[in-house]
């Protein structure tokens, strides 16, 4: 099975949104842009939170399987995708790719 690299690429706050629905909410994401986690079997890695594993895990499983081109041709590295965890106020987006063997 593959290792598969989880890379935060932008976060996004909707502060209107939050204001008009949201209740208060302390540390609701606290990952930064830049951070790289490392899922090794399919497990979710530590400090990546549940909602966004919800979303990446179903691509996570079939990268690590070897799976590639998702959509036809979507992503210029077939071995990869672009995805956003479902926080409708603060949306996080995501690159998963698999690591290549050493």
């Amino acid at each position: 099975m593959k290792k598969v690299k989880i890379t935060v690429i932008r976060k996004a706050h909707y502060q209107d949104l939050s204001e008009k629905y949201e209740n208060p909410i302390e540390h609701a994401c606290d990952l930064q842009e830049g951070q790289v986690f490392i899922s090794e079997n399919w497990q979710r890695p530590e400090g990546l939170c549940e909602s966004a594993w919800g979303t990446l895990s179903p691509f996570v499983l079939a990268l690590s399987h070897g799976a590639s081109d998702f959509y036809d041709g979507w992503m210029k590295n077939p071995h990869s995708a672009m995805l956003s965890c479902n926080d409708g106020f603060r949306p996080v987006s995501f690159l998963v790719e698999t690591i290549e063997s050493e």
